[in-house]
């Protein structure tokens, strides 16, 4: 028998059996969409961090750290290091000589310090405290910020900045392009000496005079930057940003955390952290080598986002071994279909075997049925995981975006995927499709002429 017998044969069959064929191609239907709407997931979010890192030049950036900054231990001032520094050496300090030193680094694009002021955004009647985040113009320029209206300050000096488009949804502004060259007023917290004096001492301490003021700067809005989806990138973590030169002018905190208070504690006030930005990913090692030499700390996010692979193929595993459990069941009906098909179709078979058919032609028929419902199983498996997948989506994003979360796809469908989920169910059921095709192929033509 050619094969577009064996084929036209196996359809024919199938057909007259439709209830019992479309039930079992039903459940292989289940089994494939639960399959591949768990691997789209996987796949989805390690396609949304990917681009992320990609997009925002992630790879090309690097977050440095004083020496002691992570111990991994509890941090006690009083207590001496565990490895004391030899003779005459100091400890490297995150100030301005470092901020230079590594930036003439080669491959080094931008530095710049993790500056962040504690302040009140007041705007529209309404005000919200907030860390303002000082960036240059050169990284409000770049693919770090993307913006859903206006663009990054022309300078460092220019009196305006950036706010996220999350944070104008808390004043209660919908639409992002009406906010530009409007004013905002930054309220910072400077520290007042004087009323530290001995007259004032007890007052302070009671607290009707503390040695704080504020100061209001009133700055101009030149940009909205988008939300960035899985919290953004580390260096710009943000809801309102300012160039250097505003953040000069303005009284401010010398401090911003408890870490720095420690640090002051020992006389190594500097920067908390300090980013850098690379022009190519082929400078990290390089540069990591070089800045680890000056006594600091680097945390790469190239580095992380191996960690970050190894965890999404874990992911990827499980999700695919829970899909699995529906495919075992599925191809568990197929082989029932497959064996009540050979106990109604005894006669039949011992007809064909009588007139010349072959163990092996019979085999065919039953592998070709088999793979026929495998066939039609994956592709409106797929279907099904697609529609089902695009409804959670939706319904997901619906609900986050009263939260101000931007839009994600959470599932992704690449082309492999449907090809590999068909072809993953005609082999599945090619395989529950063995034993009733080996049992047919025993048939005795003699006995089975003789049966009832």
């Amino acid at each position: 028998m050619r094969v577009r017998d064996h084929i036209g044969l196996s359809f024919a069959n199938l057909w007259k059996r439709k209830l019992r064929t479309c039930l079992t191609a039903f459940g292989v239907t289940i089994g494939i969409g639960a399959l591949v709407s768990m691997v789209s997931f996987g796949k989805g979010m390690q396609k949304n961090v990917t681009e992320s890192f990609r997009s925002l030049d992630l790879f090309n950036s690097l977050t440095v750290f004083s020496e002691d900054f992570f111990t991994g231990e509890r941090f006690d001032p009083d207590r001496r290091p565990a490895q004391p520094l030899p003779s005459g050496a100091s400890r490297a300090v995150l100030d301005d000589a470092a901020l230079e030193k590594i930036a003439a680094l080669k491959g080094v694009d931008t530095v710049f310090p993790d500056v962040r002021i504690p302040a009140i955004v007041r705007f529209n009647g309404k005000d919200e405290f907030r860390l303002v985040q000082v960036i240059p113009a050169k990284v409000t320029s770049s693919r770090m910020l993307r913006f859903s209206a206006g663009k990054g300050y022309a300078s460092d000096e220019e009196d305006s900045l950036i706010i996220s488009d999350s944070l104008l949804r808390q004043f209660g502004v919908q639409e992002p392009q009406a906010l530009l060259g409007k004013k905002m007023v930054i309220s910072s917290i400077g520290f007042d000496f004087s009323r530290l004096n001995p007259a004032n001492l007890t007052a302070a301490l009671g607290g009707e005079r503390l040695p704080f003021t504020t100061e209001d700067t009133e700055l101009t809005i030149v940009g909205v930057a988008e939300s960035q989806a899985f919290a953004g990138p580390i260096p710009i973590q943000s809801d309102v940003f300012i160039p250097p030169g505003v953040s000069k002018r303005m009284k401010k905190l010398p401090f911003s955390n408890i870490w720095d208070l420690f640090r002051a504690r020992e006389g190594r006030l500097g920067y908390s952290a300090i980013n850098v930005r690379l022009s190519s990913p082929a400078f990290v090692e390089p540069v990591k080598k070089e800045v680890a030499g000056m006594g600091l700390r680097v945390f790469a996010l190239a580095d992380q986002f191996k960690e970050v692979q190894k965890g999404f193929l874990i992911l990827n595993m499980v999700l695919a071994a829970v899909g699995m459990i529906a495919i075992v069941v599925a191809s568990l009906g197929i082989v029932n279909t497959m064996v009540m098909s050979i106990l109604e179709r005894y006669s039949e078979i011992g007809i064909m075997k009588a007139v010349g058919a072959s163990d092996r032609d019979v085999r065919r028929i039953f592998f070709f049925e088999s793979s026929v419902i495998g066939f039609i199983g994956g592709v409106f498996g797929f279907a099904l995981g697609w529609a089902v997948s695009g409804v959670i989506n939706r319904v997901v994003n619906y609900f986050l975006a009263k939260q101000g979360v931007p839009y994600i796809a959470y599932f992704s469908f690449p082309v492999w995927l449907a090809l590999g989920a068909i072809a993953f169910s005609v082999a599945v059921s090619l395989a529950a499709g063995v034993y009733p095709a080996m049992r047919a192929a025993r048939v005795d033509p003699v006995r089975a002429l003789r049966h009832d």
